[in-house]
């Protein structure tokens, strides 16, 4: 027997006691006491039963949360595993470009290099992988790793001017975080205080 219902047992004997069992109001002072004790007992009983469903309830919905999230972010470690081989791709693609002139070979390397890597883009894609190339953005310490501050006159302050390795995010969550540039704040002009 659970002790669910051994407790569902007791607080039934408890209310057939109550009601069955109780003497006649005003028969002795000792009945009406031991009525009331035993209604309290049944109160608190419930009460009981009540918390422990209500926690079960929680345990139940907590659980389901941590499934669902096991299920959305259980590609993370695949992907980053696949990021590197998507950062020699983009490599291969920049590196190619310089030199269409060198021949048709080239042109032909070039041209597998970035059909492979659209595919893996769009395969990522699938997968709710997102690619961060946050050029032009305001500088955003979640999304960002800042490499170093470079004077930009033409640039926002704090906003990215470069990208030195792009980011990724899975399902919104961070995979890893872009390195960037960020634009230095224009220094203030300097007073001559001994003048």
């Amino acid at each position: 027997m659970s002790a669910d219902e051994k407790r569902n047992e007791q607080v039934d004997e408890l209310n057939d006691a109550v009601q069955g069992d109780a003497p006649e109001a005003g028969s002795d002072a000792d009945g009406g006491s031991e009525v009331d004790q035993l209604r309290a007992q049944v109160q608190e009983l419930q009460d009981q039963a009540l918390r422990a469903q209500a926690e079960m309830q929680n345990v139940r919905r907590r659980s389901e949360i941590d499934v669902e999230k096991a299920h959305k972010f259980a590609l993370e470690k695949f992907v980053k595993e696949l990021l590197p081989v998507a950062d020699s791709l983009e490599k291969a693609v920049e590196a190619a470009q310089g030199h269409q002139d060198a021949g048709d070979v080239v042109a032909s390397i070039h041209e597998g290099v970035e059909m492979t890597l659209g595919l893996m883009m769009n395969s990522l894609k699938k997968f709710n992988v997102e690619q961060l190339n946050p050029v032009g953005e305001p500088f955003d310490p979640q999304q960002h790793e800042a490499m170093s501050m470079v004077p930009a006159p033409d640039a926002e302050p704090n906003s990215v001017v470069a990208v030195v390795q792009k980011g990724y995010l899975l399902n919104g969550r961070v995979v890893r975080p872009a390195m960037v540039v960020v634009a230095k704040a224009g220094e203030a002009p300097k007073i001559d205080e001994q003048a």
